[in-house]
């Protein structure tokens, strides 16, 4: 088991690198996956439905990437962060078979009131392209711990 650590504004500087999350892509993933977030298109779960619709195979939805990167996002800065806002926009479809390397940088860090926000681009690529693409703020735990 990961033990997780907050990641305090004292320990951040712009242009610092998150480190890279390797996720397999595999069709047990996307299907658990889009049915975990209630979304039955065909296109998550039947290969042939997915291929008479044009595509090579089975895809991931937006919902588990949403969920993928709020985790990868959460996992770096910790139990205590928060994200405030994300916005992010959908490239090359994951398909089985492939992998989805999600990496980031911290762009700005500013306060709000009494919290430190962390403001991050990030990225999850695969073997086709920029699977996902965006940008987050996140507000830090706080080193007093409220």
């Amino acid at each position: 088991m990961t033990a997780f650590k907050n990641l305090y504004a004292s320990e951040l500087s712009v242009g610092d690198t998150l480190p890279e999350f390797a996720l397999p892509i595999t069709t047990r993933l996307v299907v658990s996956t889009a049915i975990a977030s209630q979304d039955f298109q065909d296109v998550h779960h039947d290969k042939a439905a997915a291929q008479e619709k044009g595509t090579p195979d089975i895809f991931m939805n937006i919902l588990s990437t949403n969920g993928f990167v709020g985790r990868y996002l959460t996992d770096w800065a910790g139990p205590g962060s928060r994200i405030k806002k994300i916005q992010f926009k959908l490239g090359a479809p994951n398909f089985p078979g492939d992998t989805m390397v999600m990496s980031g940088e911290v762009i700005d860090i500013s306060q709000e009131g009494e919290h430190t926000l962390a403001h991050v681009n990030f990225k999850g690529k695969n073997g086709m392209g920029n699977h996902v693409s965006g940008v987050a703020v996140l507000q830090l735990a706080a080193e007093d711990g409220q």
